[in-house]
């Protein structure tokens, strides 16, 4: 049982709510305590818009970042094993739109000015970006088990040259970083054959670089025989060292993430381990998506604290009739020494406050005398919400986390299906070579001549119609 606070222009009056799960506690404190002094400090204008049903509700998303024609698109055509609407692979530039895929009864493209205004899906706040963007989004539905579990979000290949970044019509690396911070994985792809970093790309990096759900996948690798790939892996951790400028190590995944045979099949065990361990990292999301939503909305509340003490601060400072614009000058430049006073005086770790470049940057649009003055009770309900009512949140998760334990990613790359008898678990086959004698299923010949015969094979022994022959 929790006690929550009545919302914005309410007295103060308890009501007992019986909450059951971590999704649905998060929703009545985001809207209860923290969504009031967001609106307020007009949160939403300087970071990022105000949450909906759709943020809390969404599956797991894995954001594929990487410059073009590193293998994004065909990745997630590995990992569904089937082909989707508006999939295009080639050598050359192919996806020009950020594409959703998720699942859906039957394959279907939305564009993106319809999903955006849809409240059933996370992606409302991107009307922000306007129409430049929404009309290179597009939402694609695909009827596969994989996307029961996860939303997979295809970005476009990044390019070099100053030209394209201008022609885009809207703020790319902004977009990224907004699918960075809501995503549950990112996973930035490199072609084995091109380790080059353009301009447009290390800025994307240097956006997303914090984040601690980053996985870089070195593709292709088949391409190349094993001293050139001990080689490149070197050199593209020395060119990563230099963008992140981190003491971390990032994870780094070999492997070639396609359905082709292998050029170079002495590294076949190596690639199988590697796709093991990714997968199995992937396998993971579900069951800890409860605890990224929770995390993302206490960094959350601690921002939009910080963000109430800035702008009242700068409200307070502003003269009542003559010399506005020039203080307001004055207080732009001087606002490194304003986030030290109010580290100070508010004891506001400093690792709350948002960069001092960025908040310059969206203050000159700004009128300071319109900022609301400092409201404690509103930071009180944000003070109540971090000491208390997440502590008692968090006690739902050991329940949560053990309903589904045993809870996996099925279908597609990530193994046997009821629907696709013919599927493989991946993790059995991981000691299995070109150069081994056999078959693979010969230990367990008669449980897969029994699948066999269920589809009813013809006398010559072939499947010629049916179940067995669709994907």
């Amino acid at each position: 049982m929790f006690s929550w606070l009545g919302g914005k222009g309410q007295e103060k009056k308890k009501e007992v709510v019986e909450v059951r799960s971590v999704v649905e506690g998060l929703k009545r404190m985001y809207k209860t305590k923290l969504l009031p002094l967001e609106d307020m400090y007009k949160f939403g204008e300087f970071h990022s818009p105000c949450m909906n049903d759709g943020d809390f509700d969404a599956k797991p998303m894995i954001l594929l970042i990487g410059q073009y024609s590193t293998g994004k698109t065909t990745f997630i055509r590995y990992l569904l094993e089937r082909d989707f609407p508006g999939m295009r692979i080639g050598p050359e530039p192919t996806t020009d739109k950020f594409s959703a895929i998720m699942h859906g009864p039957h394959e279907q493209a939305t564009p993106g000015n319809a999903l955006a205004v849809n409240p059933a899906y996370q992606f409302r706040a991107l009307q922000q970006f306007g129409n430049a963007l929404l009309s290179r989004m597009e939402g694609i539905f695909v009827p596969s088990p994989v996307l029961e579990s996860i939303t997979l979000i295809d970005t476009p290949g990044i390019l070099s040259g100053e030209k394209q970044r201008l022609h885009r019509g809207y703020d790319f690396e902004a977009v990224v970083e907004w699918f960075a911070d809501r995503a549950d994985m990112i996973i930035m792809l490199f072609d084995a054959h091109k380790l080059d970093i353009s301009d447009e790309f290390r800025r994307v990096i240097e956006c997303i670089k914090k984040q601690e759900k980053m996985r870089i996948v070195l593709n292709k690798a088949d391409t190349i025989s094993t001293q050139q790939l001990m080689r490149i892996y070197g050199a593209l951790m020395w060119s990563l060292g230099k963008v992140m400028q981190t003491p971390e190590v990032c994870r780094v995944y070999i492997g070639s993430f396609w359905d082709r045979p292998l050029q170079f099949d002495e590294n076949r065990r190596l690639f199988e381990a590697e796709q093991d361990d990714l997968f199995s990292d992937i396998q993971s999301l579900p069951r800890t998506s409860a605890v990224r939503k929770l995390n993302h909305v206490i960094k959350r509340a601690r921002l939009a604290k910080t963000h109430a003490f800035i702008l009242s601060y700068l409200r307070g400072e502003m003269p009542s009739m003559f010399g506005k614009d020039s203080k307001k000058n004055e207080l732009i430049e001087g606002l490194a020494g304003i986030f030290n006073h109010i580290h100070k005086t508010k004891q506001v770790p400093i690792g709350d406050f948002p960069t001092v470049k960025h908040m310059q940057q969206l203050l000159v649009e700004y009128d300071f005398t319109k900022f609301a003055k400092l409201d404690q009770r509103y930071v009180d309900l944000v003070d109540q919400m971090l000491l208390k009512d997440i502590g008692e949140v968090m006690k739902l998760l050991p329940k949560e986390e053990a309903a589904i334990k045993d809870r996996k990613i099925v279908g597609g790359a990530f193994g046997f299906s009821e629907s696709n008898p013919f599927s493989t678990d991946k993790h059995d086959l991981s000691k299995e070579s070109a150069f081994d004698e056999g078959w693979i299923i010969s230990e367990d010949t008669a449980k897969y001549d029994a699948i066999f015969d269920r589809l009813k094979p013809n006398v010559q022994g072939k499947v010629t119609d049916g179940p067995g022959t669709r994907h």
